[in-house]
């Protein structure tokens, strides 16, 4: 069997590190002329390191992240509404990472040129159409050349062609009227000096997180400000590289000076902003067509709350593997893979719709807009409870689960010790 992987990103290189390990020939095809590492910051959470450390890339995730340990919504005040240990302090067997976006696709592709060979890695090579029959599918690209192998799956993102292919004229992706400013800023430890904190509410939200050291005891944070605005603002295209200007959303958070964090001097400290609409598309009723299916943002983008779009992806990655692993046949496995992960995922694109766990923010701020003197007399410690160990199960990460469930490996390694 030999499949096509279209695109470089992380779901992508993701499946080709996982269909390798599976056994399954692989090639992938990336539009870009280069790969670079761009972004931001993303969290992995258990879940997504767990299949990762199993395809041998635990240490490298370690070396290049930082172990999140505890995770907490305060509100515009710096007022905690819920704090909790994450990874290995809450129960896992596997840690959570908060890495560079950009780090962690260079820490793929460097995987997959070990593994798969600088032969199997193609850049520039950008898809115009695919053509399948009974014996297997053509993938076309712009350049003239093509490609051919038994299965071809589309990892190429929220603009996939692969897609557009199979949903002919859906059209843009869908915009829920918030715009996400992002940076990374060099600060001073914060909290637990491993704390991933989300604080303010639906309609003005601030994000951050440390993914790595920086000189003088400092450490590089990762920060996302959030602002939404009337469905009729205009919104460009999604790009990771569309420069931002700090003037143009400052002032929302001039007076977000916490105890513990000071807001508008982690936005003053950033060399450079970038502008980014929070969109996602509807769930689609079929992935597969013949020999062809979709994964990671290309089958289902959805809004980065919840902190788990590249996760996703990654559980697409090997649970496709371990499918056509198990089948043999193609569109067997294709099947199998689908059956599992479009519902899935469907299930978590319209829970970050709903605000997903940050509804928490949400209802204290309805109910305590000023702030508050004591939490427990505006929401039950039971109601927060709920809302954040649903959504756990809704993406598939709480603890009993996944620390229980049987490997995707098609032969599995040694697990770690509870």
């Amino acid at each position: 069997m030999r499949v096509l992987v279209i695109g470089g990103g992380i779901g992508g290189l993701a499946t080709a590190l996982a269909v390798h390990a599976a056994g399954i020939e692989v090639e992938v095809f990336e539009a870009a002329a280069e790969v670079r590492p761009l972004g931001v910051g993303i969290n992995l959470q258990p879940h997504a390191v767990r299949e990762l450390t199993e395809l041998g890339l635990g240490e490298a995730l370690a070396a290049n992240g930082v172990a999140t340990q505890e995770f907490r919504y305060a509100n515009r005040f710096g007022q905690t509404i819920w704090a909790e240990p994450r990874g290995l302090a809450a129960g896992y067997r596997w840690p959570q990472y908060s890495i560079h976006r950009g780090r962690l696709q260079m820490l793929l592709w460097d995987a997959a040129l070990a593994r798969l060979g600088t032969e199997r890695l193609h850049s520039g090579r950008r898809l115009a159409g695919f053509s399948q029959d009974e014996a297997g599918v053509t993938a076309h690209f712009g350049d003239g050349s093509t490609a051919r192998g038994d299965a071809l799956i589309g990892a190429d993102g929220i603009h996939s062609a692969v897609r557009a292919c199979l949903v002919p004229g859906e059209g843009a992706p869908r915009w829920n009227g918030a715009i996400l400013w992002r940076a990374v800023s060099p600060a001073r430890p914060f909290l637990s000096g491993a704390t991933m904190v989300q604080a303010g509410h639906r309609d003005t939200k601030f994000v951050c997180y440390p993914i790595g050291e920086a000189p003088g005891g400092r450490m590089l944070v990762n920060w996302i400000a959030e602002q939404r605005f009337p469905a009729t603002t205009p919104w460009a295209r999604e790009d990771w590289n569309r420069p931002a200007r700090i003037e143009d959303f400052l002032p929302i958070f001039a007076d977000w000076r916490f105890a513990w964090l000071d807001v508008p001097g982690l936005i003053r400290a950033a060399e450079a902003v970038y502008e980014f609409p929070m969109v996602d598309r509807d769930p689609l009723p079929r992935w597969r067509q013949g020999r062809v299916t979709l994964l990671g943002d290309a089958a289902h983008p959805m809004y980065p709350i919840g902190s788990n779009g590249a996760s996703q992806a990654v559980l697409d990655a090997r649970f496709l593997a371990l499918q056509l692993a198990r089948h043999g046949a193609v569109e067997a496995g294709l099947e199998a893979y689908e059956a599992v992960r479009r519902p899935a995922t469907a299930a978590v694109v319209e829970a970050n719709r709903g605000d997903g766990p940050d509804r928490v923010l949400d209802l204290v701020h309805a109910r305590a807009p000023d702030g508050f003197d004591r939490l427990e007399d505006v929401v039950p410690c039971a109601e927060l409870e709920a809302t954040i160990n649903g959504y756990k199960r809704i993406a598939g990460f709480d603890p009993a689960t996944l620390n229980t469930r049987e490997s995707w490996s098609v032969t599995p390694g040694p697990r770690p010790a509870a």
